[in-house]
Parts: structure tokens; C-alpha cells; sequence
């Protein structure tokens, strides 16, 4: 590969604590070799190739901090609901997807991204609106959280969910008022009790949440896996064409891992993937695969492992220390794992060497993070520094626990686009005195914890610019200014998905900055995010992404 020189541009290294520029970059062999002035840098080349820059701005390329690679794949073949806003208005997507993809009787139907909250109806529907569209297909449609979902009669059918099945422990099953017990129902639909009664049982309504929609799924026929790499190859497209290319899948089973490794062993991976494995199920992951651990093969490595302590805070199943507003039984979400057992996965991350991310959206699970972190440590002398564990969203994490992850090293990887998307959801759930402190980026910084930010695409599109935007706005898409004193720089949001991000990764001798020696991974931007309008940060376009010097995608 020929010496290629960057000039003629802005070019924002990210190397300091306030913002460094250099006049031309120097890179060889998918490396950088140098970064200063063009006077310097094109002394070093006899005769490189020239990158005019044109006037655009280079900053080192994005990193995502969390996400799912994989799912991002695989909703590619799903019936898109995310513009529906009403049960009508579901179906009539349901329907569209039916006859565009020319399904029969029988064949499943999926759809992804529907929001309760955005429904006319203001509820989650139930099986009974699916079964009146499609009694002959099985359906199911993911909520756009990711952590609950519903069924018609045919799918419960085929996941073998009945009357007499009991929630499983973490979840809860929807139940009709005629299989009500004693309890309330968390799914805003029919039911008056049932998945809340003592042993959860009654007619199911179709509507399924956390562990009882995440262990149902299985039973959904995958297509084969020479589509699924085609449809990999797409998702990795979209992470390209913003500029992200260092790509998470945040909670890898054995399928997932199939697929990945298959991209892997037959070379169709560009960007590098880091993959998680889901501790508590797919440990095997790191012991059967030493090529892909610790180590890059192809672009996918496995980073950790990955658990979740609650659910969604717009879908009210984080696990909050206080209710919920308007919940007059004093309804706070629950947890998914019990205390010993969380510490027990950390005692099992810091013998092995291994990082851990640990899915908190509550201040309840936030604590129960901290706490296992804390004793985990102390039980296996362990420095959580070395492992670097991460709580993803952290969204509804106090300033108290703030500081204890300064303390533990813990990473705050915040989904800081919340604040856009379901701000106004929060501001009805918490109240304006939690609703504004979502996503504290502000108070981490300033407590000297490590701050990145993420998408947790599929749940939305990996766009760090609008992300970007975002954390240095924080307003509701209703215009509800969403904490003006959690806001950030620009400069700050841009170190929190490179350099920060990289550190996360514990790649930051490799990515994250424009430096001699790193890699030569880049995103070339239409204009400046330092100095543009920062309402205007969202307009910035992403021009060039480059991996290793290679060019891997090219905006029109």
C-alpha cells in the first residue's frame, strides 16, 4: 500500500484535553506515520499518494460503544413499524410486508420497532388485534426497546405458552381479565391481572416482556446462513456510512456467534466487530474459540461477556430504587438477576481477565452493578481498572453512583439519544426531577469517569452525529429541553466515541486518536461539529469512512 498524504482540510487529531489540528497526516501501510504541519509531514513522503482533503474535516473514525451487529442484521428481513401510530396503522405495515414478500399461510411474520408510547391507543396491543389481521400466521412484533413484544394465538402456540405457564424468573407473561389474579399487568393492554398474581398464570394476551419475549424468540425459523452474511454485509454498510468502524454485537449467543464466525472465516468482514457472549449462556464462546479471543482474526475478536440487570426505562421495566409515576401500587420494575448471582458473574469476568458489560438502565440495577463490582473485587483481589467493566445506558444512574464508578473504574457508555427520542416518555414516567438527569453525561465527566455514547442500534440507526448532537443539546423531539446542565461540549461528545471509546475497548494504544503508529481509521465530515451551530451538528454529513487506509465507504 503507497504512502498516502491528507492535506488541505481540518484535521482534528483528538490527541488533548482541548482540541489539537494538524495540517497533513502521513499513514503507510494502513498505519499512521505522522501528523503535524504539511511542511513536516510531506518531508517524511518522496512521493506519496495526495489526499485533498478539500476543505473537509478528518477526525479519527467512530467507535461504537455498544450495539447488536447481529440484530442489525437480522431485522433486515423484518416488516419495518417504527412510523406506525396506531393499531391500524400496524397492521397495515404487517400487511404490506405480507404480500411484498409473498407469504403463505403458516409462515411466520415479524415486524420490529412499534412503540406503545407513539400508538394512538397509548397501550401495547395484544394478540387478539394480530388475530384478527392474520388468524393463519404466526406473528410477532418487537417492541422499539428490544425487551418486550407481542404474539398472536398461532406464535403463542409454537412457543408453547399457555394458561398454565408461569412467568420465568426476570419476565412476565400478559394475561387476559379472565385470568386474573391478584396482581396488575404490565402491559397496558387487557389484562387486569395475571402476570403480577403469585404464580403468574392465566390466559396469555399476547404480550411478553424481558425474559419471557427474549427466551420465546427461539422458536422463529432463521434463514440460512449464506443470507444472513449477505444481510451482515448490509448492516456493516450502515455502521460504514456513519462513519463507525470498530462495530460491538453487545450480547452474542451461540447463533450469533455462528454468523459472525462465518463472516469472519470467509473473509466479509471490513470493519472490526467485538463481540460479547452472553455469560449466562454462551460462556463456551470464549473457551472454544482461543483464535478470536484477545486477539483480532479477520476483524472479530470476542471482548467479554455481557449481562443484563433490568429492562427499559420507556417500557417502565428498569429497575428503578423509586416508583414509577403513576403507579399507585409503588410499581419500581424488577431485576432480572438476584444479587449473588451478579456477583458471581463478576467474580467469573475478573478470574478469567475478562471485561464484563453489564446492561443498567435503573438506579436500582445501577447499585446492584456497583455493589457486585465492589465485593467481587475484594473477593478475588481483582483490580476492576485492568478489566475495565462497562454499565451500558447507565440512563437513570445518580450522581452518588457516579462517583463509586469513578472509584471502580466502571466505564458509563450512555444511550445519550434517549433524551431525543423518548424524552418526553421519561419526563410521564420519572417525573421532571429524574426525567431531566437522564443520561448524566455532564456529572460523569465532571466525576472523572470515562464517558462514552452508543445507539444500541437496532433500536435506532448508528448515527453518531445525531447522537453527537444530542448529548450537546439534550431536547425532546415534543422541544422539552432535556437537562441543560447534563449538556457537553462538542468536543467532548466527539472524544466520547473516539478516544473514549477506544480506551472502553482497551484499543487505545491502537485507535481513537490521529497519531504516528495508530491505525489508519478515519471519517471525513462535510463540516465542522467545533464550530458549526450546535443545533446545526446534525446537518454534518459523513463524506469518507477508512478503515486501515482502505476507503470502505464513499457518500455521494
Amino acid at each position: 500500500m503507497a504512502k498516502t498524504l491528507y492535506y488541505n482540510g481540518t484535521i482534528i487529531t483528538m490527541t488533548g484535553n482541548e482540541p489539537v489540528m494538524a495540517e497533513a497526516v502521513l499513514t503507510d501501510g494502513g498505519r499512521i506515520q505522522a501528523a503535524g504541519s504539511l511542511e513536516e509531514v510531506r518531508a517524511m513522503a518522496e512521493e506519496p499518494v495526495l489526499k485533498d482533503l478539500r476543505g473537509a474535516v478528518m477526525l479519527p473514525a467512530f467507535l461504537d460503544s455498544h450495539s447488536h451487529i447481529t440484530a442489525m442484521a437480522k431485522v433486515l428481513s423484518y416488516a419495518v413499524l417504527q412510523e406506525a401510530d396506531s393499531f391500524d396503522g400496524l397492521i397495515a405495515l404487517l400487511k404490506k410486508f405480507k404480500e411484498e414478500r409473498k407469504l403463505g399461510a403458516g409462515d411466520w411474520i415479524i415486524g420490529t420497532g412499534y412503540d406503545h408510547n407513539k400508538l394512538a391507543e397509548g397501550r401495547h396491543p395484544d394478540r387478539f388485534v394480530l388475530d384478527a389481521a392474520f388468524p393463519d400466521n404466526p406473528v410477532m412484533i418487537t417492541h422499539a426497546s428490544g425487551h418486550m413484544g407481542v404474539v398472536n394465538t398461532p406464535a403463542l402456540e409454537k412457543m408453547g405458552i399457555t394458561k398454565d405457564t408461569k412467568d420465568p424468573e426476570g419476565g412476565r407473561i400478559g394475561r387476559t381479565a379472565a385470568g386474573a389474579g391478584n396482581g396488575k399487568s404490565r402491559n397496558g393492554g387487557t389484562g387486569e391481572a395475571g402476570s403480577d398474581s403469585p404464580h403468574g398464570y392465566g390466559e396469555p394476551d399476547g404480550y411478553l416482556e424481558e425474559t419471557a419475549f427474549t427466551g420465546s424468540s427461539s422458536v422463529i425459523p432463521e434463514p440460512g446462513m449464506e443470507q444472513l452474511a449477505r444481510q451482515l454485509e448490509a448492516a456493516e454498510q450502515i455502521y460504514l456510512s456513519h462513519g463507525i468502524t470498530t462495530i460491538q454485537d453487545g450480547r452474542t449467543r451461540s447463533d450469533e456467534w455462528k454468523l459472525l464466525k462465518y463472516a469472519a472465516e470467509n473473509e466479509l468482514l471490513h470493519a472490526d466487530v467485538v463481540a460479547y457472549a452472553a455469560l449466562n449462556d454462551a460462556h463456551e464462546l470464549t473457551e472454544e474459540n482461543p483464535d478470536y479471543t484477545g486477539q483480532y482474526y479477520n476483524h472479530l475478536r470476542i471482548g467479554g461477556y455481557k449481562i443484563f440487570l433490568d429492562g427499559s426505562p420507556q417500557g417502565r421495566t428498569a429497575w428503578m430504587s423509586s416508583p414509577y409515576e403513576g403507579e399507585p401500587e409503588g410499581y419500581c420494575g424488577y431485576p432480572i438477576f438476584k444479587d449473588e448471582e451478579v456477583r458471581s458473574y463478576f467474580e467469573t469476568a475478573f478470574r478469567e481477565g475478562r471485561q464484563l458489560l453489564v446492561h443498567c438502565n435503573g438506579d436500582a440495577a445501577a447499585q446492584q452493578m456497583i455493589d457486585a463490582c465492589r465485593e467481587a473485587a475484594r473477593k478475588t483481589g481483582a483490580d476492576p481498572g485492568k478489566s475495565r467493566p462497562v454499565m451500558i445506558h447507565a440512563q437513570m444512574v445518580r450522581s452518588d453512583q457516579l462517583a463509586q464508578m469513578a472509584e471502580l473504574s466502571i466505564t458509563a457508555s450512555f444511550f445519550t439519544a434517549h433524551t431525543w427520542y423518548w424524552g418526553d416518555v421519561h419526563l410521564k414516567n420519572f417525573g421532571e426531577a429524574r426525567a431531566l438527569k437522564i443520561s448524566p453525561a455532564r456529572t460523569a465527566i465532571d466525576d472523572g469517569v470515562n464517558v462514552t455514547f452508543h445507539q444500541d442500534s437496532p433500536v435506532i440507526q448508528p448515527d453518531m452525529i445525531e447522537t453527537i448532537w444530542c448529548a450537546v443539546n439534550r431536547i425532546s423531539c415534543g422541544g422539552h429541553p432535556m437537562g441543560v446542565m447534563e449538556r457537553v461540549t462538542p468536543y467532548e461528545a466527539l472524544k466520547a466515541v473516539t478516544v473514549n471509546a477506544a480506551y472502553q475497548y482497551g484499543e487505545e494504544s491502537e485507535k481513537g486518536t490521529i497519531e504516528p503508529g495508530k491505525k489508519a481509521d478515519f471519517v471525513i465530515l462535510s463540516a465542522n461539529p467545533l464550530t458549526v451551530p450546535p443545533t446545526e451538528i446534525k446537518k454534518i454529513r459523513v463524506l469518507e469512512t477508512i478503515k486501515s487506509g482502505k476507503i470502505l465507504y464513499k457518500g455521494l
